[in-house]
């Protein structure tokens, strides 16, 4: 594709640029890193990992949105990496995965009630919030997408899904850990 059929222009990235990201996102790029990888030093390492490389590259899409997405992609892909690569260092999550892949019922039970908590945590969301936040986890769809089909902007759909996901992580605080450990066993299947 030449570049005259690309909407999004690349900029040259310089350390004015690659600092004004870092305090932009830095703080909110290791919470999101945190969901995924439990060690804070080894969040650190991977946010820092993801700016090193920006700067290696050298270049970087003109566009908030697309420097936002490409930044969060990064870290989760960069997470996934670490899970991947250190999975026979997790004995713990390997333990935890025996004992949910056993045919104990007690195990099965213990997981239906975690998901009927967090059935009842979805629903109790206000309608606007649990609509959007339904329509980008359980359909898949991208904000844009959510905002065209709901006929509102992209910017009202982030807000409903920032406000979703708070109201969900302070009534599923005391359950984080063990969905957190459900969500890495499923990737790592």
């Amino acid at each position: 594709m030449n570049s005259a059929a690309n909407p999004y222009k690349k900029q040259l990235v310089d350390e004015a640029l690659i600092e004004g990201l870092f305090r932009k996102y830095f703080s909110s790029l290791c919470i999101f890193a945190r969901q995924y990888v439990y060690d804070n030093d080894k969040v650190r390492d991977i946010v820092h990992d993801v700016f090193i490389n920006i700067w290696e590259k050298g270049e970087l899409y003109d566009s908030d949105s697309m420097v936002k997405g490409y930044l969060f992609t990064s870290v989760k892909n960069r997470c996934f990496n670490y899970i991947r690569d250190n999975k026979k260092n997790l004995t713990d999550l390997d333990a935890i995965s025996f004992s949910l892949s056993s045919n104990n019922n007690e195990n099965k039970i213990e997981f239906v009630e975690l998901k009927s908590i967090i059935d009842e945590a979805i629903s109790s969301l206000p309608e606007k919030c649990r609509e959007v936040f339904l329509l980008s986890r359980n359909d898949m769809l991208k904000y844009q997408e959510i905002a065209d089909k709901l006929e509102i902007s992209v910017k009202t759909v982030e807000a409903q899904m920032s406000k979703a996901l708070k109201i969900l992580r302070e009534k599923l605080s005391d359950y984080t850990d063990l969905i957190l450990v459900l969500l890495i066993l499923a990737i790592l299947k």
